[in-house]
Parts: structure tokens; sequence; C-alpha cells
């Protein structure tokens, strides 16, 4: 019997209903229809981009196990999407991905010096053949510069981060430290930064990796008594991109090698490029000798977007997903969606969700619901260095003076206000928080609390330094 598209879906979905639950499969399966089968390749048709990215993330596996069980191993899936939601057009369209055109990542060859022959030299990510070694870039080809928006916020990052993508390890951006709060771009924009190299110089070696796996990948080659073998591997690299790199804080033996591997790079021309949730002069328990590299180059912050980069960053999501919506609603969430990109996201993604699979038309109450439930949702987090951060700026100090010895009277003050926020708003206890806040004990802590409350009683000028503060921080 000569297969169709019909009837190999309808043997794949048979396949994926016997191993998710129902409710899964009724909302992410019984939409789809079977298009087109040719060769070893099935067309199915999705209603949205969102429906195609979250099959994607979430069931890419089965439907590659069932299609395989179909058409052998060398089976193809595909999507079409027709856009439904375009509102002042009654005419739907069709578009086929992949949307970024933008082929996956090739893994790298790297030819390690024949001394390296001991078969126990492995790649942290693959283990290789004995002298070819295979290196997965680890990008996400989806971080591009097209999608991420430049703005008043981002400016400066940006456009150092574009100057390092055209001239790897050439300019004085050596290494790139890209500093910022939570959500506003940073992984975004060092992954751009590294499949720009990949696109510009394919024969680089680019490698991103997080802190944390690095951390663990060294923890491992201690233990199997190849640490040499770990520093030589990243030696081989020519971009090295270390995301959270705050991560390596009070690890000394991490520290230490990411010291020596550093130093190889930056001698030898190699491109480093790194992201934090703080500036070096914020950074607890990293070496002095760590920190002061990290000032060699430029350190670029990320700042929250402001509301005409908000109206663009949602303009770019709709035009990504073939959706359109009025004006008014854009809007109405960059007006109240002010935190950081990944909330502006999560909202405006929510919302076209509600809209798609309620068959619900976009509407301003329908926003202001969305919106509303979602910025109730999200719990803002406060840390002692970010509150440290904002009372040192409103008093215009810096970090190191406000945790200083000194007992002038402005830094006491506004040490004594870190100490009393830092136990408002966050879960430390008093020795945590007088450890962070100058190396104080949890007495100190607990003496600048009581100190704070009597002086909002009887100062109004201390009183008013109070709610600006705490303005600053609720935001």
């Amino acid at each position: 019997m000569n297969k169709t598209a019909q009837s190999v879906w309808d043997n794949c979905l048979s396949f994926i209903k016997d191993n998710i639950q129902d409710q899964a499969y009724k909302t992410w399966f019984e939409p789809i229809k079977s298009v087109e089968l040719t060769d070893n390749a099935l067309y199915i048709q999705v209603p949205s981009k969102f429906f195609y990215e979250w099959l994607e993330e979430h069931y890419v596996k089965l439907l590659k196990v069932a299609l395989t069980k179909e058409l052998g191993k060398n089976a193809k899936l595909l999507y079409k999407i027709k856009m439904e939601n375009t509102y002042g057009n009654k005419q739907p369209f069709t578009e086929q991905l992949p949307s970024a055109n933008r082929s996956p990542m090739k893994p790298q060859n790297v030819d390690a010096p024949l001394k390296n022959l001991d078969p126990e030299l492995k790649n942290p990510f693959v283990i290789p053949g004995i002298r070819n070694l295979k290196i997965e870039s680890q990008l996400n080809a989806n971080y591009s510069f097209d999608n991420f928006l430049e703005g008043d916020s981002n400016r400066l990052a940006r456009s150092a981060g574009m100057a390092v993508a055209n001239k790897p390890g050439g300019t004085s951006f050596n290494p790139l430290l890209i500093f910022g709060g939570v959500g506003l771009g940073k992984t975004h924009l060092a992954h751009a930064i590294g499949v720009e190299i990949k696109d510009k110089y394919p024969e680089k070696t680019v490698l991103y990796i997080s802190a944390e796996i690095f951390t663990q990948q060294y923890i491992d080659s201690v233990k199997k008594n190849n640490r040499n073998d770990f520093i030589h591997f990243y030696q081989l690299i020519d971009v090295l991109i270390i995301d959270d790199v705050q991560f390596l804080s009070g690890k000394s033996g991490t520290q230490d090698v990411f010291f020596h591997i550093f130093n190889y790079l930056h001698q030898n021309g190699k491109q480093v490029i790194l992201t934090s949730d703080k500036a070096p002069v914020d950074m607890q328990d990293i070496e002095q000798r760590l920190l002061s590299r990290f000032k060699w180059g430029l350190s670029a912050e990320l700042h929250q977007p402001d509301y005409e980069t908000r109206i663009s960053i949602l303009k770019n999501i709709l035009y990504r997903d073939g959706v359109e919506m009025p004006e008014e609603i854009i809007e109405y969430v960059a007006r109240n969606i002010k935190s950081n990109v990944r909330e502006l996201e999560g909202a405006i993604i929510s919302l076209i969700a509600q809209s798609s699979f309620n068959k619900k038309e976009v509407t301003i109450e329908l926003a202001k619901s969305v919106v509303e439930k979602f910025v109730k949702n999200v719990k803002r987090e406060i840390s002692i260095d970010y509150i440290q951060k904002i009372v040192s700026d409103y008093f215009q100090l810096d970090v190191e003076t406000l945790q200083s010895k000194t007992r002038k009277r402005h830094v006491v003050q506004a040490r004594q206000l870190a100490m009393f926020f830092a136990k408002k708003f966050t879960k430390s206890s008093l020795a945590n928080i007088g450890s962070q806040i100058g190396d104080r004990d949890h007495a100190t802590v607990l003496h600048a609390c009581k100190t704070v409350d009597n002086l909002v009683a009887t100062d109004k000028q201390f009183k008013k330094f109070v709610e600006d503060i705490h303005k600053k921080l609720t935001l």
C-alpha cells in the first residue's frame, strides 16, 4: 500500500497519543493537518509560529521518534504555518519554515598537536577522535543581531559587539564584558556576536559556554586527573564566550584555571566575551588578578529598555510570528511592562496565545486582563548587590566606598540604609547581609535597622531618603 501524507501522519498521531496526556494531545496535535509527503519528508500545517515554536521546544523528540518509525532514519519534518491572526486582511497566507533562514551551526574541526595522542584527551562536549576534535559551537542561531533591536538602553553594548564580530581579537574590546540585570539581553547579545563571527569567519572556532558548565567540566577534569588537557582544549578556541561569569565567585580552582586560559587566549590575539549580572567593581569573591583582566577591554552595561525600544521589540515579535495587532494594544503592553525584555516577550506571547487558542480577537480588555495577571505573577528578584548599587548611586558613592571602614556620616547612613533594605527585601540572614555589605557581623546589621527606624520617625530629610530609595527598588 502506498503511503500518503495523511496515512503517515495518522500513524504518527496514534503513537504520539499513547505517549502524552489527553489534554496536551487535544491542544497541540489535533489542530495539525498533514499537507504533503515527498520522499522521506512530511509537511504538516500548524496555526501559528507560536504553535510551531512550542512543538519544537516541547515535543520535537517525540515527533522525531514517531516519524522515524514511519519513514526511516532519514525522515524529515517540515512545517507550513497558516497565518490566521491577520487583522484587516481576510486572506490567510502560508509561510514555510525555517523562518530564520539560517542553517544550524556546523561542528568545527580543530587539529590537536600530535603530543596529545592520548585518547584520554576529552572534548568536554563530545568525546573526540584521537587527533581531530569536532567542536560544537553551542550557539543558538536564532539569537542574531537582526532580532536584537537597538535602543538607547543597549547602544554601546550592541555597537561594541558588532565591532568585535567584524574583527574578533583585533579591537581594544578584549575582553568584552556585557553586564546588566535579568532579562535585558546579555545572553542574546553574546550569541549574536558568536553567530555573526561564524558567518563572517567560518574558519574560526567559536565556543559559547555558561560559567556553571565550565566549572563542572573543570571539576570533572580534576577528578579524572586531566586538568592540563582541559586547559589545552580551551586554548584551541579562537572566540570564547562565557555566560554568567559571576558564577565563578568563590570557586578559586576554577578561577585559577580560567586565569591561565584567559592569559593564553589574550596573548595570542584570540577574543574573549563575558557576560555578568554585575560590573567588575561589584563582583564578590573574584580574585583581583582576574578582575583586573576583566577591566582590560570594555565593560558595557545593558539598561532597562525605554518606551520606544519596548514598542519596537513588541512590533518585531508580532512581525516574526505573523500576527497583526492594533497600535493601542501594543502601546498599552509597552507602557505597563517596563522591567525587562524577557517579561515583555512573555506578556505579548501570552496575549497571542490567548487570542489564538480561545479564538478571541485581541481587544484592549483582553490585553488588560493578560497584562494584569502577568505582572501580578512575575516576582521581582531584588538582590543584596542590587540594593547596594541603588543606594550607592542615590548617594553618589561607589559600592567600594559603601562597603569600606570609613566612619564619615553620609557613608555610614548609606551603609545602614543598604542593610535596612536588604533585610526588608531579601530572605538573607542578618549574618549574610553583614558579610556582603562590608564584611560586618549580624549585630551591626541589627543596629543599622534600628537606627533607620528611629531616624525615619525623627528626621524628615532621612525619611525622604528612605522613600526615594524604596521607590527605586520597587519600580
